[in-house]
C-alpha cells in the first residue's frame, strides 16, 4: 500500500510541477513553456526532487541565461518540491513539431 501512496503523491506533485510550468511563458512567443514543448524531460522522485532538462526556442534567445533560474525559482514555489534541477540542452533543436495541437491552432499554425 505505502508503494501505491508514494505513486499517488508523485503523480500528484507532477500534475502541480506541469501547472506550474504552464504559468511561465517564453518571452518571444505568448505561449507557456510546458505547451510550447520546450520541456524535453521532467523526472520527478518520491523525495520532491525535480530534474528538467529543458529548451528554448533559440541559442540566441536573450534570456538564455536567466531562464533555467526562473523556473527554478517557480517549482520551488510547488508545495512538495524539495530540490529542482534546470539543465538547458539545445540538442534536439526545437522545432515547430514540438507545439501541442491546442497551441499550433492558437498560433493559426492548423
Amino acid at each position: 500500500m505505502a508503494t501505491d501512496e508514494a505513486t499517488g503523491d508523485v503523480a500528484l506533485l507532477r500534475d502541480n510541477v506541469i501547472a506550474a510550468l504552464r504559468t511561465i511563458f517564453d518571452p518571444e512567443i505568448p505561449v507557456n513553456i510546458y505547451d510550447l514543448g520546450l520541456i524535453y524531460d521532467l523526472a520527478i522522485d518520491a523525495d520532491g526532487k525535480i530534474g528538467i532538462r529543458m529548451t528554448l526556442t533559440a541559442p540566441a534567445c536573450p534570456v538564455a541565461g536567466t531562464f533555467p533560474s526562473v523556473v527554478e525559482e517557480r517549482l520551488y514555489e510547488v508545495p512538495g518540491v524539495t530540490e529542482v534541477r534546470v539543465d538547458l540542452v539545445w540538442d534536439p533543436p526545437w522545432s515547430l513539431e514540438l507545439l501541442t495541437d491546442e497551441v499550433k491552432l492558437q498560433l493559426g499554425l492548423l
